[in-house]
């Protein structure tokens, strides 16, 4: 089996994961692209000890590491736009606390090989994951309309919730339902399934939704592959079923973060 082949089933995976680290659809995916090109340009530099997706993602924090400054936010001088908000908001973070965050509680990855990928310790990784967390907490909390169809995880979103700190304005069944919600008391933050009952579309209630306001969106869905090929528009923040609680804690945090209206804790 070629790399290539070997590659392909992790990529939509890796274009979550840099889409969640970036914010965006398309920087995400264009960072993902880079890494590519190196590997294409170089196949000798992929690593050869472990396993592909393991190399993968370390081919990855490379182009990340090399290309990705850590004084962006002092490029910002227009305050007012949602760039220099989230690049304000990401020098009050250190980018290795979000990686180590986003690769164990959203990739899955151990802390032994979160350490391999950021190039440190075990222990270091878990005091990263652990600033991370607190730092993101202490930042925002926000209100939440939760579009889900099945009783059970519709109880355990909304718990994952309020244990965050955040406050559920509403729970969805259908497409209609959801909208109506939403413009009836206007949420900071939506999170929506694909599949809802009567055969209505998660995907359709946010593009309602976001018709009328702009609001952070984390879609859930038993087939991330569908949303993540990177050939059209596509979610930015993704959760897979089933899911974990920390993944779940790990998307609102990262998706609130990169949003303009937050406001942050007292």
């Amino acid at each position: 089996m070629s790399l290539g082949q070997q590659l392909a089933p992790h990529l939509p995976f890796l274009r979550r994961y840099a889409r969640a680290l970036t914010g965006s659809q398309a920087e995400g995916d264009r960072y993902v692209r880079a890494a590519l090109e190196a590997i294409v340009a170089a196949p000798e530099e992929f690593p050869k000890s472990v396993d592909p997706r393991l190399g993968l993602y370390r081919m990855f924090q490379g182009i990340w590491s090399s290309t990705h400054p850590e004084e962006w936010a002092a490029s910002a001088d227009d305050g007012d736009q949602p760039e220099a908000i989230a690049r304000a908001r990401l020098a009050r973070i250190a980018p290795m606390s979000r990686q180590a965050l986003l690769l164990t509680a959203m990739e899955g990855f151990t802390t032994e090989d979160t350490a391999y990928l950021l190039e440190s310790s075990e222990d270091e990784v878990e005091k990263l994951i652990d600033d991370a967390l607190g730092e993101i907490e202490q930042q925002t909390r926000s209100r939440v309309l939760v579009i889900e169809d099945e009783p059970i995880i519709a109880m355990d979103l909304e718990t994952i919730v309020r244990d965050q700190g955040h406050e559920v304005t509403g729970v969805a069944v259908t497409r209609d339902e959801a909208v109506a919600l939403a413009m009836e008391d206007r949420p900071g933050l939506v999170l929506a399934d694909i599949q809802l009952a009567d055969d209505s579309s998660g995907i359709d209630a946010v593009k309602d939704i976001l018709a009328e306001f702009n609001v952070p969106v984390i879609f859930i869905t038993a087939f991330p592959e569908r949303l993540l090929t990177g050939e059209r528009p596509e979610p930015t923040f993704l959760i897979t079923k089933p899911f974990q609680r920390s993944t779940v804690k790990a998307a609102i945090s990262q998706a609130l973060f990169f949003d303009q209206e937050t406001v942050p804790a007292a």
